[in-house]
């Protein structure tokens, strides 16, 4: 990439997004503005990388919002108002409705594109000791979706890994190898 591509490829899709979101609902600039800034703060929340190469220290993790502020950009959690009907919101509603459709939608499109999917025919990486993953859990929201690395790994007789033993700052995990989203390397 060059003339800053990879900056414009997140900025096309996060336009790309927040349109899909908004749709034709009418916003002042104060509304539009506080969608934004709360989008920008979840596509900033993402990790990147681990600050320790470590495999066995508990460490915190590399996101965008340490080059911002210094520090993540974490957002809590909010009653999902997904289910009401848009014309029964009020504007701050509305606002949140549409940074939560934000996150749907960043969760069915973005995530599932770090979950290499192939035909059993062709050979995919094994994770391996040391890589930093999502434990995807279907019951919560992926904001709450704990981080972790790797410690252990266990393969099967074909030395395909098929499940792998994980620390997060809760504890350890022993999860199946499709319940874990491996994250962009770091370099």
């Amino acid at each position: 990439p060059h003339f800053n591509g990879i900056s414009e490829a997140a900025v096309k899709t996060a336009k790309h997004h927040i349109t899909r979101v908004i749709g034709k609902q009418i916003m002042t600039f104060e509304e539009m503005t506080t969608v934004v800034c709360r989008i920008e703060a979840v596509l900033n929340s993402r990790p990147l990388g681990s600050f320790s190469a470590d495999a066995h220290e508990d460490s915190d993790f590399l996101t965008p919002g340490h080059f911002i502020v210094g520090a993540p950009l974490l957002a809590p959690p909010e009653e999902d108002i997904h289910d009401v009907a848009i014309n029964r919101l009020n504007r701050h509603q509305l606002i949140r409705h549409s940074v939560q459709n934000f996150w749907r939608r960043w969760k069915r499109e973005y995530l599932p594109t770090l979950i290499p999917r192939s035909k059993w025919t062709e050979l995919q990486e094994n994770l391996s000791i040391g890589d930093v993953v999502y434990l995807r859990n279907v019951q919560t929201p992926p904001l709450q979706w704990p981080i972790g690395r790797i410690l252990a790994i266990y393969p099967g007789k074909d030395g395909i890994v098929r499940v792998a033993k994980i620390r997060t700052t809760q504890g350890e995990y022993v999860r199946p190898v499709h319940n874990l989203i491996p994250l962009p390397p770091a370099n």
